[in-house]
């Protein structure tokens, strides 16, 4: 794999869309991702990485939704594009095989926790496309690029 790989495709991601307010922080050791991605692995839950022409392009993975017992069967999911993989059906590809994975892994609904902006827009679309539907907004729930930006709620039940 060349390129900057995930912490790069996560870092220009971040720094320059509205996808999903998130505090800045140094980009992640190569150590913490091995951890995270065995972590998800230990719980069961899918870490995937689209390359082109071996440079990673983007990742997607799920993660518990809340940390509760009765939670258990819910999993929120996040996907993160290189600027440049944009456009070419890479986040399709993601959210179709994340989706599957999560429900072989025996999990029963996904959400999306997606900013509400114009930049956002293209993701939106694509849950939908994959049957998300709005369960909610959180209004100013994250200051990116000095303004408070609100998040949609995003919901799907999944079949085996």
């Amino acid at each position: 794999m060349r390129g900057p790989g995930v912490t790069g495709a996560r870092r220009r991601r971040r720094t320059r869309t509205w996808t999903r307010p998130r505090p800045r922080r140094p980009a992640c050791s190569a150590a913490e991702r091995e951890q995270r991605r065995r972590e998800l692995a230990e719980a069961g839950l899918p870490f995937l990485v689209a390359e082109v022409s071996g440079t990673v392009a983007g990742y997607a993975y799920a993660t518990a939704w809340r940390p509760r017992p009765a939670y258990r069967f819910t999993v929120e999911n996040s996907i993160y594009l290189a600027p440049d993989a944009t456009g070419k059906g890479l986040g399709s590809a993601l959210l179709g095989a994340l989706i599957e994975a999560a429900a072989l892994a025996g999990k029963r609904r996904m959400i999306a926790v997606v900013a509400d902006s114009d930049a956002a827009a293209a993701s939106l679309a694509l849950h939908r496309r994959f049957g998300f539907t709005d369960a909610g907004r959180l209004t100013a729930v994250g200051p990116k690029h000095g303004r408070w930006i609100d998040t949609v709620l995003m919901e799907k039940e999944l079949e085996v």
